[in-house]
């Protein structure tokens, strides 16, 4: 069995506002992460590769947290310029989320103009959800029209946190923010909730590619913030296996609460234990002795 490669990249440089990162230090990251992770002479030939010209890509960010705790609006804009300029058309590419207010709230400014790089909620009038819910396994859910219809190509670009009930919340709990009904979905540690969701056709047959925003990671009492508890870590993430990059994620979230002398997760009783059923569901590999993780400068 081939592991599942799964890149860490970490600026060497501090930022002196770790909420608003240099975009120039974020898009050597981007690059560099592409490149590692495909093994290609260029990351904008993995680019090609994984996305074609005609598609609209998606690229699905968590800005529940506002400024202090979302997805930097510098990361998302890097990568959503980046992929416009070397795949397609900038106005091919939606930044997007839950709600254009949660977007503002967290730094981005709504961008809806022909030509452009989009950026917008699914409470903006050109998303909305479907009509029809989508029915598997245990869910019952209306989808975002941007993820069900609007893109053809999409990227998780999540933030890394601690979890109080699902232990994290990476790369396939981002996608929690594409149906109207995820507070359903919490009991018994998300778990299988998290793995059926991505296991869903609007997500499973449009994901394209992981990227974990872990510049700064909360690594007890997540999601919401607390500085005391927030590690600048200026690092990113990236595999193509959804669920490689999560395992990754936890075991750097395992090793932030360690250093603080913190319980592990599963000592506090919220180990995510739906990356196994994620990994039972053939989604991905959730053993870390089955991923090849590279680590990277820049």
């Amino acid at each position: 069995m081939n592991k599942a490669r799964v890149v860490i990249v970490t600026s060497k440089r501090n930022f002196p506002d770790i909420n608003r990162p240099e975009p120039g230090i974020i898009l050597a990251m981007l690059k560099k992460g592409i490149q590692s992770l495909s093994g290609a002479a260029r990351a904008e030939e993995a680019l090609g590769q994984w996305f074609r010209p005609e598609e609209t890509i998606g690229i699905k960010v968590n800005t529940i947290g506002r400024r202090a705790l979302s997805t930097s609006p510098e990361t998302a804009l890097a990568l959503g310029l980046w992929l416009g300029q070397t795949v397609g058309r900038e106005e091919n590419v939606i930044i997007w989320d839950r709600t254009d207010e949660e977007l503002k709230e967290a730094g981005y400014k709504i961008s809806t103009s022909p030509g452009s790089l989009k950026i917008f909620g699914t409470d903006n009038r050109r998303a909305g959800y479907q009509s029809e819910p989508t029915a598997h396994r245990h869910l019952g859910s209306l989808f975002s029209r941007i993820q069900a219809e609007l893109v053809q190509a999409s990227i998780s670009l999540a933030l890394l946190k601690d979890h109080g009930l699902a232990g994290v919340t990476a790369g396939l709990k981002n996608y929690f923010g594409a149906i109207h009904n995820p507070n359903k979905y919490h009991d018994s540690n998300c778990d299988p909730y998290i793995a059926e969701l991505f296991e869903t056709d609007p997500i499973r047959k449009k994901h394209r590619l992981t990227i974990l925003d872990a510049l700064r990671v909360q690594y007890h009492r997540g999601p919401s913030y607390h500085p005391q508890w927030l590690a600048p870590t200026r690092k990113l993430i990236f595999s193509l296996d959804p669920v490689a990059a999560d395992t990754v994620g936890w075991k750097l979230v395992e090793e932030l609460r360690a250093q603080k002398g913190l319980p592990s997760l599963k000592e506090e009783g919220r180990a995510p234990g739906y990356l196994l059923t994620a990994e039972r569901l053939n989604l991905g590999q959730a053993r870390l002795e089955n991923i090849e993780i590279i680590e990277e400068e820049v």
